[in-house]
């Protein structure tokens, strides 16, 4: 992915496979990578320590839409 926004972050790689896998159900290129962040609160923890999850920028609201649960979802 050339130019990627930043949609979330998650702790490993298989996290950011499922997260991808559903945005790419619902037509959403997407595209993972380690955060810049050096100083996480998780760094050093998990398998592969924390990802971004990006995506293009006309997708991004989208795919908050389906990562980010809103008041009707309920809770886990």
């Amino acid at each position: 992915m050339d130019e990627g926004v930043r949609v979330t972050t998650v702790l490993g790689e298989p996290e950011a496979e499922v997260f991808c896998q559903l945005l790419r159900a619902n037509d959403i290129e997407c595209a993972y990578r380690p955060t810049p962040e050096q100083d996480s609160p998780f760094e050093g923890f998990g398998p592969g320590g924390m990802l971004e999850i990006l995506v293009h920028p006309s997708d991004l609201e989208a795919a908050r839409a389906l990562l980010e649960p809103g008041e009707d979802a309920p809770a886990t």
